[in-house]
């Protein structure tokens, strides 16, 4: 387990920031019952964000051929036909992930393929697990084609706390399960957008963890889920 690469900055800001309010507590009010509380509440308010932006390292142990993989941990919170009308146009069936403040969050890609667009949407910032976040809210949409020539779009979400969605797919590049999507800071959720038909592997109220539990699949492959992930 390491610090994610988005929260570097901001911890050490942090550390520094606590560490001299605590010192200036120090000298002017000495070791007395109000300082040990400031000590507490800093200590438990960093670890809270070091929490927060840790980056588990990942590989999903199984042939993911056909499959799509969730993008991020979290609890599913929409497994639906819907009209997608910002890329397709038409009908897609959406399967959406909700990340507490808890979760990592870091996001993952679901598919292998080539990365065919990247677009960035401003919008409000509601609380993500409702499903007017995934038309209204701040969001970042990314649409994978397969080598089966299979359009997955995935889309990131910002919530109420989160203000800032970080991506690192590029248009026109190669992607692949195991490679990270990007990261939502502090709460937030990621919507991915299917063909009708597809075959769902998850239900309502899952947990399901990024980069390892198969949301999906695209194909009709035969696979050996019996070892536990």
């Amino acid at each position: 387990m390491k610090v994610h690469r988005e929260g570097t900055g901001l911890l050490l800001s942090l550390f520094t920031f606590l560490f001299v309010v605590n010192l200036t507590l120090h000298y002017t009010i000495g070791k007395g019952g109000l300082f040990f509380i400031s000590i507490l509440l800093s200590v438990a308010l960093f670890l809270l964000i070091l929490n927060f932006f840790r980056s588990p390292f990942r590989r999903f142990p199984y042939d993911s051929e056909g499959l799509v993989i969730a993008p991020a941990d979290g609890t599913v919170v929409a497994i639906e036909e819907v009209m997608e009308n910002e890329y397709f146009h038409e009908k897609r069936l959406q399967i959406s992930i909700f990340m507490s403040v808890f979760n990592v969050h870091a996001n993952w890609f679901p598919v292998n393929g080539v990365v065919r667009s990247v677009s960035h949407q401003a919008g409000r910032f509601r609380a993500a697990y409702l499903p007017k976040s995934s038309t209204e809210n701040e969001r970042s949409t990314i649409v994978i084609t397969t080598r089966h020539n299979v359009d997955v779009l995935t889309r990131q979400i910002a919530g109420v706390l989160a203000r800032r969605i970080v991506t690192y797919a590029r248009a026109g590049e190669s992607c692949h399960v195991d490679e990270q999507m990007g990261f939502i800071k502090f709460g937030s959720r990621v919507d991915v957008f299917l063909p009708v038909g597809t075959e769902v592997l998850v239900e309502m109220d899952q947990k399901v963890t990024g980069n390892q539990t198969p949301v999906a699949r695209l194909h009709k492959i035969s696979y050996d889920y019996s070892s536990p992930l």
